[in-house]
């Protein structure tokens, strides 16, 4: 079997523009809040993590939603091109409510923004795994996280070029930065939209996977009916384990990223110019790695590769602790612990997808995020609480425990794994042109 590389990037469009708006809002709108509206840290923070509760609800709905729809474009699509649009209409408003000072507009078209983007953060992660059989669900999933990550950088680069100065708001101009990002989103999507016809995909995927003796009860259906069907029991507590592990390492690592710069800066005496090159060492090292391990992953496992991901991680964090001040060898230290990361991220999702059927795909996708937000709305709390009470030397060995934790919940997990494949007709590759 062959991943259609062709069509998993196509299809990693649509993530690709939900990472580059992520981007824009991570930068720029914190600078928004403190030097236009004047916002106090603690309540910028509470605003900044509104799209993380958002998700814990909305994720979810919006997946299971997605699973039960059904029109000429397929049931993920709609969703895509609704969100998109909604999403760019509606993030207009912050640069407007920046230039004149509204805080009330800012506040209105931020959340219609967040529940813009959750409309379709779902079912745009949904799709993949509906035209990726799922033994190949782990090296798509990596081509998805690539995209992400291409997303990602682009919109740093564009940053580079067009943010405006914010310690002087009076003269700041974001209508540039807001609108080349609304452009970057809908090129991809338009992309997207135009060159995958997803009723077509899904049905193939499905013949394919019937074919290969892989759930060939999905093929008899166009548009399988949503199922109250409950899991096996021992595949019900595989399923419970697995979203604790995604729970525990996100508790972990957020925490880690999210904070490591304060802690090089006042712990260890560093530049800040430095803190941030090994955390972008980190990235780089991910994103490198995410092919490569896709494939690893099918030669060895998912649930070994996440295990290896955990225990690399983990010694990471916890050797990572012994430094006192600046070293090159965090640099060393942090590219593992991207590595490590991508063993982990390729693997998760797949791995629950892995409990679902098709019908249910973009709803145990929610069920993944409901986990991996509720941790990175909790652990900047808690990780805040120990660094304000007990001090800077808590971060790295509480990214470490929570971490360490996640390796022995994944040792329960039992399901998950691609089944081995009995072809019931003889298929020379899923690559072929459609």
């Amino acid at each position: 079997m062959k991943l259609n590389y062709k069509n998993t990037v196509l299809v990693g469009l649509a993530f690709l523009t939900i990472s580059a708006f992520w981007q824009l809002y991570d930068f720029i709108i914190p600078l928004i809040l403190q030097n236009t509206f004047k916002v106090n840290h603690t309540l910028s923070g509470f605003i900044m993590s509104a799209d993380n509760i958002f998700a814990l609800f909305m994720l979810p709905l919006f997946g299971l939603l997605s699973d039960r729809a059904q029109s000429k474009l397929g049931r993920r699509m709609p969703f895509i091109l609704i969100g998109t649009l909604a999403a760019v209409v509606f993030m207009m408003g912050i640069p407007l409510a920046a230039h004149s000072g509204q805080i009330a507009l800012f506040m209105a078209a931020l959340g219609l923004v967040l529940v813009s983007m959750s409309f379709y953060r779902s079912p745009a992660v949904a799709l993949m795994p509906d035209v990726t059989p799922k033994p190949l669900r782990s090296i798509g999933n990596a081509v998805i996280n690539l995209m992400g990550s291409l997303g990602g950088a682009a919109l740093l680069l564009i940053i580079s070029f067009l943010a405006p100065d914010t310690k002087h708001p009076e003269t700041a101009n974001y209508w540039p930065l807001f609108i080349t990002t609304a452009a970057v989103m809908i090129a991809g999507v338009s992309v997207l939209a135009v060159t995958i016809r997803e009723p077509e995909l899904v049905r193939k995927m499905r013949q394919d996977s019937a074919a290969m003796g892989i759930d060939p009860e999905e093929a008899s259906q166009e548009h399988p009916e949503l199922k109250k069907r409950k899991l096996p029991p021992e595949m019900r507590r595989s399923m419970g384990l697995i979203l604790a592990s995604i729970a525990l390492w996100f508790m972990g690592y957020n925490a880690v990223t999210t904070s490591f710069s304060k802690y090089a800066v006042n712990a260890l005496n560093m530049k800040e110019s430095q803190a941030s090159l090994i955390l972008m060492v980190a990235v780089i090292a991910a994103t490198l790695s995410f092919i490569p391990v896709g494939y690893i992953s099918m030669k060895i496992g998912r649930r070994r590769s996440i295990l290896g991901g955990v225990v690399l991680l983990a010694a990471v964090f916890g050797t990572a602790a012994l430094y006192k001040a600046y070293s090159p060898l965090m640099y060393v230290s942090f590219a593992l612990a991207g590595v490590a990361w991508a063993a982990i991220n390729v693997n998760s999702l797949p791995m629950v997808l892995e409990m679902s059927k098709g019908a249910s795909v973009g709803q145990y996708t929610g069920y993944y995020y409901t986990f991996s937000m509720a941790a990175q709305v909790v652990t900047p709390i808690l990780s805040g609480f120990l660094l304000d009470k007990v001090g800077f030397s808590t971060l790295l060995p509480y990214g470490a425990f929570f971490v360490a934790l996640a390796f022995f919940t994944m040792l329960g997990v039992k399901h998950g794994d691609s089944k081995p494949i009995v072809p019931a007709v003889r298929l020379e590759s899923f690559d072929t042109p459609d």
